[in-house]
Order: structure tokens, then sequence, then C-alpha cells
């Protein structure tokens, strides 16, 4: 084989996760009654705009999860050797960045370095001066022509991008006449913003550095690539890991009340007692102790960084449930006392059937809220641990450490902004569209909520 599959665990966690959501879609589309309130929540424009636009960034990141060695040659046996090199799909789709290297810094789509070195003019004298680019802009026969190929290229990704919204436009009326409620021109639209977008880039790309390059000369638009899914791994196996601490502590302590709701919010009120940080990097280090000690469990470094993105995932799920948990409680607390719920006690119904049946159905709405708010919190949590240095393996690309790495040269002058620039509008981007959709989940699976004069 030209290659060696590698599953990775983040790897194996994500399909799994993927594959029990679309279990879940087609569970639903199957019972009107749970379809129904997906129905409501698709029936808002800012929620297909939303889910258009985390679709983009869930792809980049299916794609960058799976992972293979190149093979190098055959042995001395004809057995086949394999580099010790953990690539993507990603990684081969987007090798012209990955292996276009500069020296060091350079601004964005620029063809010189950003900084003065000693270099050799015209006429063979040594002179200071900046370095024409390796890779960026070396195609120009003549660098007075820089702006006009810009300009161009750019030109070409937006006539590019139009036609293909204009292909997408025609699926218009079929998807109506499919599903009638749902406002189809607004996810069309939002598709043809992010193509008017990302197709100029990519073409700018394959001749410049759209972004400019760190100080190792790595390009930015890469590296932003990279951590999406580094942040969508940590927003998603994070909240899956606390859903259930949350929701079980929540209904129960809420429910039972007593010693049993004493003893939760004992545990809970401690764990909050203990500022999140340092728990968690007391945790980080313990575990990077445990990874340094056993180098012989983790045969490429994709490996280690991987079981270490991992149990920063596993950290921060368990020490995030205790929100949830007090929302929870006081809701449970509160649907434990009305008529409903007293008549299913008269009735003899068991204490299982009513939470199940009764009252988590009643607080999905405030745990589906709670996750995709917490999901944006998780991704600002990983650059925050990253930026103070005990997040993610200093191997792997995210965007906590393209802000640690750019803080350092915040202070030069002239100053080197675009890292930061990059991280951030990538962030942005990926919060904004969580918190939207969020909103959107939040009224079509509240009951007391109305849309327009139908109650939900």
């Amino acid at each position: 084989m030209p290659f060696k599959p590698v599953l990775l665990w983040t790897d194996l966690l994500l399909w799994l996760l993927v594959a029990g959501t679309a279990i879940y879609v087609w569970y639903c589309y199957r019972r009107p009654h749970l379809a129904a309130p997906w129905g409501r929540v698709f029936q808002s424009r800012t929620a297909i705009a939303s889910t258009v636009v985390l679709a983009a960034f869930v792809g980049m990141t299916l794609a960058d999860s799976l992972h293979f060695r190149p093979r190098i040659g055959s042995g001395s046996e004809g057995a086949a050797q394999y580099s010790n090199e953990v690539l993507s799909v990603l990684d081969v789709a987007f090798a012209y960045l990955r292996e276009r290297r500069e020296r060091t810094y350079s601004a964005p789509l620029a063809t010189r370095l950003y900084a003065k070195d000693q270099i050799e003019s015209s006429t063979g004298a040594p002179t200071r001066d900046y370095p024409k680019l390796t890779y960026g802009g070396a195609h120009l026969q003549d660098e007075s022509a820089h702006g006009r190929d810009i300009a161009l290229r750019a030109g070409l990704g937006a006539s590019l991008a139009v036609a293909a919204a204009f292909l997408l436009s025609l699926l218009r009326r079929r998807l109506s006449r499919w599903r009638p409620n749902v406002p189809w021109s607004a996810g069309l639209w939002t598709f043809a913003v992010l193509l008017l977008l990302t197709v100029p880039l990519l073409v700018l790309s394959t001749g410049y550095h759209v972004f400019g390059t760190d100080k190792v000369g790595q390009d930015v638009f890469y590296q932003s690539l990279k951590s999406i899914r580094t942040a969508l791994v940590i927003a998603t196996l994070s909240t899956v890991t606390m859903l259930p601490f949350g929701v079980l502590f929540g209904i129960v302590a809420g429910y039972f009340r007593g010693w049993i709701d004493d003893v939760i919010q004992y545990l809970y009120t401690t764990l909050n007692s203990i500022p999140g940080v340092l728990l968690i990097a007391a945790a980080v280090l313990m575990m990077q102790v445990y990874i340094d000690t056993h180098p012989q469990l983790f045969p490429t470094a994709a490996d280690r960084a991987d079981v270490r993105l991992l149990l920063l995932c596993i950290i921060l799920g368990v020490t995030s449930w205790t929100g949830l948990t007090r929302l929870l409680r006081g809701e449970t607390l509160k649907l434990s006392q009305l008529e409903y719920i007293q008549a299913a006690h008269a009735f003899g119904v068991s204490s299982a059937r009513i939470l199940g049946r009764h009252i988590l159905p009643n607080v999905a709405h405030i745990v589906i809220i709670t996750l995709v708010m917490d999901f944006s919190g998780l991704v600002l949590a990983e650059a925050v641990l990253s930026y103070v240095g005990v997040g993610v393996d200093p191997a792997t690309i995210s965007f906590g450490t393209m802000i640690n790495a750019a803080r350092l040269e915040m202070g030069r002058e002239p100053i080197v902004w675009w890292s930061l620039a990059a991280a951030f509008a990538f962030m942005l981007v990926l919060v904004l569209a969580a918190n939207l959709l969020a909103d959107a989940v939040r009224d079509g699976f509240d009951p007391r909520v109305r849309v327009g004069s139908v109650p939900v």
C-alpha cells in the first residue's frame, strides 16, 4: 500500500460521534414528536445560516481526522517501510502550504521578508534590504506587477465562487418543494458568502502567503486551517464528557432532594471552590509526567500529542459539569412540584420512569442550550490554556498556540499582527455561529416559547 492508515484516539471518538449523530438524526426523522422541535429550529434563518458555517468547520475537521503514514520505500526483504510522520487528508490537500516555508516572518501577500537582512545587491556589493521570499510571489518576473497579479487572482477566485453559487441556487426550488417551511435561501446566501471569502483566498494561496508566515516561516493560513480540528475536538469531546455528569447529578439532586441533594451540592461546591485554571494545570502537568516517563507507549509524535489532547478534553469535561448540574437541579426542583408529576406519584409510577419520561424531556432545552454555549466557552478555554502553557502539546497546532506565539512579537516595531488576527477571525466565526445556533435551538425546544401564534 502507498500508505499505512493511522487511527488516533481522537479520530476514533470523532467518527463515533459523527455516527452517533447520524443515528440520532435518523431516529428523530422516524418519530414526528422528536422531529417537530428540530423542524421549528430550522424554520429560523439564523439557524440555517449558522448550520452552514458550522458544517464547513466540521468538514475541515473530518478531513483532518483521516490520518496515515506515507510509504517511503521497501526494506531489504521487500517489506514496506513507512514514514514516522503522520499526515492527514487535509495535509495532502494543502501540501503546497505545508511544505513552503520561508526563513522567518513575512506579511500577508508580501513578496519579501518582514525584516531587513544583509544581501548582495545587483552589483555584488553587500547591502541591507528586505530579502525576497523563496515561495511568496516567486512566480513574478517583475515585482511591479505584484498588485495587478493579486487583483487578477482575487478576481478569478471571486468569479469561480459566483459561478458555483449560481449553480447551487438552481437547487433552491427543488429543496423548497421538499421542505417548504425551511428558509433555504438563507443557507444558500450564507454558502455563497463563504465561497466568496474562501475561493479567492485559495486561489491567492497558490502564489502567496495570504495570511503571512510566522517566526519559523510556516504559512499562517495553513496553521489556521489545522487549528480548526483542535478547537472542535476539544469543544465536542469535552462537552460529551461533561454531559453524563451534569445531567445525572442535576436531575437526581433536584428530584430526590434530602441527603442526596446535600452530597451532590457539596461535591460541586467543593469543585467550584478550586480555581479552574489551577485544577486543570495540575492535572495537565501530572498527565505530562506520565507521558514523559512512558515513551514506549507512544511510537510517534502524533500519538503523543493526540493522547495529551484527549486527556485535556477529559480534564476539561470533568471540571466543567457543575454549571449544568446547578441549572438542572433548580429546574428539576420546580418541575417535581407540578401537578402531572404529583399525579404520576399517586398512580405509583416509578421514579426512574418519571425522570426519563417527564423530567428529562422538560429540561432538554436547558441541556442543549447549555451544551452549545459551553461549546463556545471550551473553544476559548483551549486558547487560554495554551496561552499560559498548559494546553495542547507544543507540536499540536491550535488557536491557543498561535496566540501564544504571536504575543511574543506584539511589542516589536513594526508589530507582527497577522497570526493573532487570523486566529481571532477564525475563532470569532466559529464561536459566533455556535452561539447563534444555540439561540435557535433554545427557541425550538423550550416548551414555553411560542413561535408566531402556535405554542411550542
